[in-house]
């Protein structure tokens, strides 16, 4: 009971007044405002693993599940993607965009890996996974957004 309060014998519930279900999507300015601040944070990392996240469409699972051989030809980031979901067993292409490209390219320079590696690992824990919270700059949304995205 340290966590719930009570009225009249009746528990309040944990969610009382916070949004549930599905969230809306993000707004154009938001994803400017997060892709600026990560740039201006040279989190190269995070940057690469964001706009993937726009481009692609793709579950957290799928995203993190990127590799290396996945979006590098030869020497420089593909245009298209190829990468086969989990939930549906289906592949899906993607186009990476330039901006993306020169992302990803990035962090692989600052970051050098094998040919076959997963190419986003967290920097000291291993592969990332889908309810890791540094996959996605979550916290910096959350708790910056009221100032940072002009609300």
């Amino acid at each position: 009971m340290d966590t719930e309060s009570t009225t009249a014998g009746r528990a309040i519930p944990r969610n009382k007044g916070k949004l549930l279900g599905q969230k809306p999507p993000l707004k154009l300015k938001e994803i400017w405002a997060i892709r600026i601040r990560l740039q201006l944070d040279h989190r190269s990392r995070e940057l690469a693993l964001f706009n993937l996240a726009i481009n692609s469409k793709l579950r957290g699972c799928d995203l993190v599940g990127l590799r290396v051989r996945d979006m590098v030809q030869g020497s420089h980031v593909a245009a298209r993607a190829i990468a086969m979901q989990r939930k549906t067993q289906r592949p899906v292409q993607f186009e990476i965009t330039e901006q993306t490209r020169d992302a990803v390219g990035a962090w692989i320079n600052d970051c050098p890996s094998q040919a076959g590696a997963v190419p986003l690992p967290e920097p000291h824990y291993g592969v990332a996974s889908s309810f890791d919270p540094a996959v996605f700059p979550d916290r910096w949304v959350l708790g910056r957004s009221s100032d940072a995205l002009g609300r």
